[in-house]
């Protein structure tokens, strides 16, 4: 008997201009803390930018140096633009910057901006909206991009494992209303 599919508790796209450095990164970053911390919480983690700029290339080879060197491996991501359906498809759409974020909510039929957030929201301790985009920078400048991933991907894994929390004690009392 085949498997049935397992649909994810969450789906989040992360978000730039380019998906070349920032984007992909956030997302090799979370997927990793998935794996390590919450392996049990099945979320469905893509990238994608704003410009069809790159749309079919791998990640920036600086941005691949600096990730495999904290274990983060973006090799098999390429680039894509923002799709119309992927304001359906993800529960959380989040934008590395305001700009980016701007341009989203333009894209985004009204009825998901509720959906669009900056990634940078779960990580109020560095007190940064935006995560800076390193492309013409030097090697700090995506090494920056992967602490900053870091801190708001535990602050996102955090919120998101709280959320499963709340929607099945949701789901308990629906099932049994006489116990709450």
């Amino acid at each position: 008997m085949p498997n049935k599919p397992v649909t994810p508790h969450f789906r989040v796209l992360f978000v730039c201009m380019g998906n070349i450095c920032r984007s992909p990164t956030a997302e090799g970053v979370f997927a990793k803390l998935l794996r390590e911390r919450a392996p049990e919480l099945n979320v469905l983690v893509d990238s994608a930018g704003t410009h069809a700029y790159h749309v079919g290339d791998s990640p920036d080879p600086r941005a691949r140096r600096a990730a495999e060197q904290r274990g983060v491996h973006l090799g098999k991501q390429r680039a894509r633009k923002v799709e119309i359906e992927d304001f359906a498809r993800f529960d959380f759409v989040l934008a590395m910057d305001r700009l980016n974020h701007a341009t989203l909510v333009e894209l985004s039929p009204p009825e998901f901006h509720e959906r669009i957030r900056l990634f940078m929201e779960f990580a109020p301790a560095a007190a940064l909206e935006d995560v800076p985009d390193p492309y013409y920078g030097g090697n700090k400048g995506f090494e920056h991009v992967l602490d900053l991933s870091e801190e708001a991907s535990s602050g996102l894994l955090e919120f998101l494992l709280r959320r499963q929390q709340q929607q099945q004690q949701q789901q308990a009392q629906a099932q049994d209303p006489e116990e709450s």
